[in-house]
């Protein structure tokens, strides 16, 4: 499966062959499989200089993600699905870093709210009031 194109949304569209490979071996156990092939997949992508990226976009990324962004995966033993899995991670943390959360609007609590939780204080400082010492009577 070759990817062509990064595209994680607003306008953002980068030709993945400005994507950087990097592989190695993988880590941790596997015996000979894993001694000798590099199946470990490491994908770098530098923001500053990625074309396909609009200004705003661009300095969004950089302010999130840094200029340089990279993915380092190991998790098959297949170097083509690690590649696949890196690829998917590079679009899912540039459209997490470009998703802008909807601002909240402020709202204030109803009258029948505000006038239950006064009632409910005035209760239960009427029950603390009745805890005190008790006075003899004489």
């Amino acid at each position: 499966m070759a990817i062509d194109v990064l595209s994680p949304g607003s306008g953002v569209r980068i030709p993945a062959g400005f994507v950087t490979w990097a592989f190695g071996p993988s880590g941790g156990p596997g015996g000979q499989h894993a001694n000798k092939a590099n199946t470990r997949a490491e994908a770098t992508l530098e923001l500053v200089s990625a074309p396909g990226i609009p200004e705003p976009a661009r300095r969004r990324l950089i302010e999130k993600l840094g200029p340089r962004l990279v993915v380092v995966v190991d998790d098959e033993r297949s170097q083509l699905r690690n590649r696949t899995i890196a690829i998917e991670r590079l679009e899912a943390k540039l459209r997490a870093a470009l998703h802008r959360p909807k601002p909240r609007r402020q709202t204030k609590p109803s009258r029948g709210s505000v006038r239950r939780r006064l009632d409910t204080k005035q209760r239960r400082s009427e029950i603390k009031r009745g805890r005190g010492r008790v006075q003899p009577d004489d």
